[in-house]
């Protein structure tokens, strides 16, 4: 099962065939920017094959978000992560610095959150977002997420857990 369609976006499950773009994504200094360094490309091998495990165990992950005529814009998805000694349901985005600005990233994120909503028998969907990264902090307040608490596992990084309550509609298992 895949989020719907949006306007302007579509999903679909990462290959092994998308290494190049997804190395390109993960590889862009931007997008990487708040991350400790931009992936190489064993790295963003290694990111699609944590995706195929995802799909396999979860039935969801992040996933490839491409044009209605199927161009690469990014990935997005949900995730689980352990934060501050919890499992929690997280969505996660990246877009090329070529679409950013367009408001992809919210249109894709939102559809996941309906995802989740109708899919998924979570009552909370978070997103973990680097302090100084006011772009994915107005995503994350778009998608009606307030700011939590800050994650005290990886205090390198510096991230801000957003989130907010999600009321299951029908949960399909």
């Amino acid at each position: 099962m895949l989020p719907a369609d949006t306007a302007r976006l579509r999903f679909r499950e990462m290959t092994l065939e998308d290494l190049d773009d997804m190395a390109r994504l993960l590889g862009d200094p931007q997008v990487m920017a708040f991350y400790p360094a931009p992936k190489s490309r064993t790295e963003a091998r290694k990111w699609i094959e944590w995706n195929l495990e995802n799909y396999a165990s979860f039935g969801h992950g992040l996933w490839i978000i491409e044009t209605l005529d199927g161009r690469f814009v990014g990935d997005c998805g949900l995730t689980w992560q352990r934060v501050n000694g919890t499992r929690r349901v997280e969505v996660g985005y990246h877009v090329l610095p070529e679409y950013q600005g367009q408001g992809l990233a919210t249109e894709a994120a939102t559809a996941c959150r309906e995802f989740a909503r109708t899919n998924l028998a979570v009552t909370e969907l978070i997103a973990l977002v680097a302090v100084d990264n006011r772009a994915s902090q107005r995503v994350a307040e778009k998608l009606g997420m307030r700011w939590i608490e800050d994650d005290y596992d990886n205090p390198a990084l510096r991230r801000a857990v957003w989130g907010m309550s999600l009321t299951p509609q029908r949960v399909n298992v």
